[in-house]
C-alpha cells in the first residue's frame, strides 16, 4: 500500500531567518505571517534550529515561569540563556528535527510523536530547506473521499495484494469507516485484509462481517 508522501502535503513557502536575525524581527515575522515558529538556516540554507513563540515568551518571565531568571552564580541554565538572548542563534531550539520529502505521512507522524513537536522541516538530499509539514497537513489525509478510499481498497488490497476478484468482498466506506462483508478464500485471513485496509490513507476504522452476520449482504460489483 502506498501512503501519501511528505512532498504531497508540505508547504514550500517557508519563512526563514538567519542566526543573527534580531528578536523583534522574529516576533514581527511570526505575527505578519500568522505562524507559530520559524526555522533558522545557515548561509547554505540548511536548518540549524527553530525559534517558536514559546522561545520568545521566555523573555517575559526571565526563563523560569515560577521564579527569577537565576541566582547570578555559575553558568546560566538553558532557559535563562534564552531569556537573555537577543537573536535567533540564542533563542532557537537546536538541532532542528527534519524530514525528507520522500518520507510517507506515517514516517512523518511517527517522528513528530517521538519528539513531541508540531512540525517538521523538510530538506532535500543536500540538507537544504525546501518546505515544512505540520500536524494539520498530515491530518489532510483524513479528508480523502469515501469513494477514493473504497477504490484504493478494492484495487490495492483486494486485487493487487491478495489476488482476489474485485467483487469477492463487498466494501462499504462511510466517513472513513470501512465495512467489509462476504466470504474470504481459506488462504486469506481476515486479519491480513483488515491490516491492508488500515494502511490506506484516510481509513478511520475497519470492520469485517462474515457472510450470514447481521447487516452483511452478498458481494457487490465494483461499479456499484
Amino acid at each position: 500500500m502506498k501512503h501519501q508522501r511528505v512532498s504531497d502535503l508540505m508547504s514550500d513557502a517557508v519563512v526563514r531567518v538567519q542566526p543573527g536575525t534580531p528578536f523583534k524581527e522574529i516576533a514581527h515575522l511570526l505575527q505578519e505571517y500568522d505562524i507559530t515558529a520559524v526555522p533558522v538556516v545557515d548561509g547554505e540554507d540548511r536548518p540549524v534550529g527553530v525559534v517558536s513563540e514559546a522561545d520568545l515568551l521566555q523573555k517575559m518571565w526571565g526563563g523560569e515561569p515560577d521564579g527569577p531568571a537565576g541566582d547570578g552564580e555559575g553558568p546560566p541554565r538553558p532557559a535563562d540563556a534564552k531569556a537573555s538572548a537577543t537573536d535567533a542563534a540564542g533563542l532557537m531550539t537546536s538541532p532542528a528535527v527534519c524530514a525528507r520529502e520522500d518520507w510517507s505521512v506515517v514516517d512523518a507522524a511517527r517522528v513528530m510523536a517521538r519528539h513531541g513537536i508540531k512540525r517538521l522541516l523538510v530538506v532535500d538530499e543536500a540538507g537544504r530547506l525546501i518546505g515544512v509539514v505540520s500536524r494539520g497537513d498530515l491530518l489532510r489525509v483524513f479528508l480523502r473521499t469515501d469513494r477514493a478510499i473504497r477504490t484504493e481498497i478494492i484495487e490495492e488490497a483486494l486485487v493487487n495484494s491478495l489476488g482476489l476478484a474485485p467483487s469477492s468482498v463487498q466494501v462499504d466506506v462511510t466517513h472513513g469507516h470501512v465495512v467489509l462483508s462476504g466470504r474470504l478464500p481459506q488462504e486469506v485471513s481476515v486479519s491480513v485484509l483488515e491490516e491492508l485496509c488500515r494502511r490506506v490513507d484516510g481509513v478511520v476504522a475497519v470492520e469485517f462481517r462474515a457472510a450470514g452476520e447481521a447487516g452483511a449482504e452478498g458481494p457487490a460489483a465494483v461499479g456499484r
